[in-house]
């Protein structure tokens, strides 16, 4: 392979999927070069008809987790339906399926006996609480694995109810563990020849997101409260309101940004302060510096403090909404964003924030219709025949997006 390609050209990925965990996933693969086969039911991803905003009746959503990918259509439960999944796994070099533990067993098509058949297959499970254990069979969502994980109970401020994180943490984590998964079962494959088989649990992942939260609840025995827009050891991490009401986050780890964040303010006098003479004293006394800091930045504009913490060196910005966050993503025209188009259909999404020097970011293909691939899948890859792609439309096994070609153009012979 070429160091210009994109990483993961030539790789095939069979895309199991559905709502987010998993489609995040694919995505991830099929932006990094992969090519990325989504199976779908005749009903299709369930993220296709979820409410909001939406573009030709195509959900927000479902648009938001499925570029670079196509789509094929297949009836699992019936027998020719099966053998076309078991011919698309046996094409590939992963599979990704978060269906519930043991539904791809009732479908007749389980990961041991894929690999017995094809050892060097890379077979990915995402699931709620993984594939055994007290709780595999539970269906699990996002804003599950954040209740159990204690996750929901870290956010929102001391006092009020517990709050979900604004984003789908527990679905994107999962599915940023899987591609990690994925990335170190090809390595292995390098060396071995044989594939592996990856188990990710939505809930390990929001676990393993506590970071220093589950060592200090380890070692104290105490659960933390919610953080509220603050740090639970430095006192000079956490949120402001200037003189006109906006927030914005100073983070003054060091004592060099002490240092500077109370000469910014006018309080030099606070560095000698026995208080606040170290950061274990700042902590300490927190509540007492709050106060005379929160006091400090009402005299002026938000804008002001960010202006003159960001001259003298202190990490601060400004409390934005996501409105403002991606219209200076827009503004900064750094890749951030990129445009997606089908036609006359088109939108802006936000890009996989990995890129490779001297390799050109890979042209963002339009989330697939349902079943718009179906027959190029199933003839170009699978070498079905034109009637037997037929007879398989015409039996139900297999649809294709209205309008599309219902069987394989004729080939002319050239000359």
């Amino acid at each position: 392979m070429s160091s210009t390609e994109q990483p993961l050209a030539g790789l095939r990925v069979i895309d199991l999927t559905t709502f987010l965990s998993g489609p995040s996933a694919t995505q991830l693969l099929g932006d990094l070069g992969a090519d990325v086969i989504k199976v779908e039911s005749q009903a299709g991803d369930s993220s296709r008809a979820i409410a909001g905003p939406s573009i030709e009746g195509e959900s927000a959503y479902f648009l938001a987790n499925n570029r670079n990918k196509r789509s094929i259509v297949v009836d699992l439960k019936s027998e020719a339906g099966l053998e076309i999944l078991t011919r698309l796994v046996d094409s590939a070099d992963v599979v990704i399926e978060n269906f519930r533990p043991g539904v791809m067993r009732r479908l007749g098509l389980e990961p041991k006996a894929a690999l017995a058949r094809k050892p060097e297959l890379v077979w990915a499970s995402i699931s709620g609480f993984g594939q055994e254990g007290p709780l595999s069979g539970r269906p699990a969502y996002d804003m599950v694995v954040q209740a159990l994980s204690g996750v929901m109970s870290l956010t929102g401020h001391p006092g009020a109810p517990a709050a979900r994180l604004g984003i789908p943490a527990g679905d994107v984590v999962a599915g940023l563990y899987a591609v990690i998964g994925i990335l170190a079962a090809l390595r292995a494959r390098e060396v071995s020849g044989v594939g592996r088989i990856v188990d990710v649990s939505m809930l390990k992942g929001q676990l393993a997101m506590l970071s220093y939260q589950a060592l200090y609840t380890l070692i104290t025995g105490v659960a933390p409260a919610p953080q509220g827009a603050g740090h639970d050891s430095i006192a000079t991490y956490r949120s402001f309101r200037g003189g006109d009401g906006r927030e914005f986050v100073v983070t003054a780890n060091t004592p060099r940004m002490w240092e500077s964040l109370c000469a910014v303010l006018g309080h030099e006098e606070l560095v000698a302060d026995p208080r606040f003479v170290d950061g274990a004293a700042r902590l300490e006394h927190r509540v007492a510096l709050w106060e005379i800091l929160e006091a400090a930045f009402a005299t002026a504009p938000a804008a002001h403090w960010v202006a003159a913490l960001t001259d003298a060196s202190v990490p601060v910005a400004p409390v934005k909404n996501v409105l403002e966050a991606l219209d200076d993503a827009k503004a900064a025209d750094d890749g951030s964003l990129i445009p997606i188009a089908d036609g006359e259909s088109a939108f802006e999404n936000v890009a996989t924030p990995i890129t490779f020097v001297d390799v050109e970011t890979r042209q963002a293909s339009y989330p697939p219709r349902l079943g718009a691939h179906t027959v190029e899948v199933l003839t170009q890859d699978l070498g079905y025949t034109a009637d037997q792609v037929s007879a398989l439309i015409e039996s139900g096994c297999v649809l294709t997006q209205p309008g599309a070609p219902q069987r394989p153009a004729p080939q002319v012979a050239a000359g």
